[in-house]
Parts: C-alpha cells; sequence; structure tokens
C-alpha cells in the first residue's frame, strides 16, 4: 500500500485538495446564497438543497470547462509549435507527430508497449490521439453543463427582477454565459502561456516541471537519471 501510495502521490495529492477546496467551495458559497437570498428578503435553504442546485453546478462548471480547454489547446499546441529553452516545449526542429519509430507504434513498438499501440491500424490512430480526444470531450460536457446550469441560475434572478426568462439557445448568445466563459479563458491562457515562457529562464531544483538548474536558457533541459 505505501508502494502505491508513492508511486501515485502526485494523483492523489491533487485529488485530496482538489475534494477539500470543492467542499469548501459548497459551504462558503452556501453561506454567500443565504445571505443575498436574506438581502432580497427570501428563503434561505439547506446545504443539501444548494449542492444540488444549478447556482452551485455553474460555479464549478464554469471553472472545470476553462480547465480542460486550456489542456486540450496545450496537448495540441505543443504538436507544432515550440518555444525553445522552456521544459514544456519540445526542441525547435522536432515539431509535428513523430516518425512512428520515434513513437513507439507498429512494428516498432516494444514488447511492453500498449496493445493498442502495436496494432499498427485504426486503433493505433485512435490511440495515437486519446489524449486530446477525452480531453476535448470533458471540455465540450463541462461546457455544456455551463451553459444549461447557467441559464437555469440566470433565469431565476430575471424572474426575481420580473423580467422575462430566456430559452437556451439565447441564453448561449447573452453577455452572462460569455462573461462566465472568457473571464475563465484568459486566465488560463495566461497561466499557461506565462509558465511555458516562466520556464525558459526561472528554474524549481528537483522539479519535472523544471530544467537542472545549471542548464542554459536556451536549451531544453533533461533531467538527469
Amino acid at each position: 500500500m505505501s508502494r502505491w501510495v508513492r508511486d501515485n502521490g502526485l494523483a492523489l495529492f491533487f485529488g485530496a485538495i482538489f475534494v477539500a477546496a470543492l467542499v469548501g467551495q459548497a459551504i462558503v458559497g452556501h453561506s454567500d446564497f443565504n445571505h443575498q437570498q436574506l438581502a432580497h428578503q427570501d428563503e434561505t435553504i439547506s446545504l443539501g438543497r444548494y449542492v444540488t442546485s444549478s447556482s452551485f453546478a455553474v460555479d464549478v462548471m464554469e471553472n472545470w470547462q476553462s480547465e480542460y480547454l486550456q489542456f486540450t489547446l496545450y496537448v495540441l499546441a505543443t504538436v507544432w509549435l515550440v518555444q525553445r529553452g522552456s521544459t514544456e516545449s519540445k526542441d525547435p526542429g522536432d515539431e509535428g507527430g513523430g516518425s512512428d519509430e520515434e513513437q513507439l507504434v507498429g512494428e516498432h513498438a516494444r514488447p511492453d508497449s500498449p496493445r493498442w499501440a502495436k496494432t499498427g491500424d485504426w486503433r493505433t490512430a485512435v490511440y495515437s490521439n486519446s489524449l486530446v480526444a477525452i480531453m476535448t470531450a470533458i471540455w465540450l460536457l463541462s461546457w455544456f453543463a455551463t451553459a444549461v446550469c447557467g441559464r437555469v441560475a440566470y433565469n431565476a434572478e430575471q424572474l426575481d427582477h420580473h423580467e422575462a426568462a430566456l430559452n437556451l439557445w439565447s441564453y448561449l448568445g447573452s453577455s452572462d454565459f460569455w462573461n462566465r466563459t472568457l473571464q475563465n479563458w484568459q486566465s488560463e491562457f495566461l497561466a499557461v502561456g506565462s509558465f511555458a515562457a516562466f520556464t525558459v529562464f526561472l528554474r524549481q531544483r528537483g522539479s519535472s516541471e523544471s530544467k537542472p538548474v545549471g542548464t542554459p536558457h536556451a536549451e531544453t533541459g533533461v533531467e538527469s537519471s
């Protein structure tokens, strides 16, 4: 068990703090929601009802979709674009999908390679793009959930103000939907772009996301074993 925990420490750590942050968001979000309810002389709701509400769901989904969009674009962009000296980039000249020999697929696969990497047919093609496929699927599903839950939350406010509700198609073109969307997208794009640039010049000793401390700025750098 201790070896399994060690071998999966990164995923376990972020999984644990994700759950903790989600619980914290539910608690403080519930408090803030009820505060707003009292300010408008409306009834308060229980924590259980809040975490199943559109208000909580849209706050969660609008962040999830932007995160998975970030990874989808980054995985695709790093196939063809480079940043000289960044640990997040291939070396200039290595752009593209790489040869079968480099990717260890088909007849070049090793005995311990994944089964779908060995076949050399449509299964290899699917497996070769499986990371982008799943990231894109999660992004689109969470973005759709943002639209559905955001519309419900938006219409609730509209009714409180005795204004007309919107159907889903109309909400997709509303400023509320795109404000929720773009305020998350811009922060994700900034974070990814700046991180790729920072790793050219800055270091964190021992991190796989950093070059060895003494590696020249222009070199990508690979941590020696």
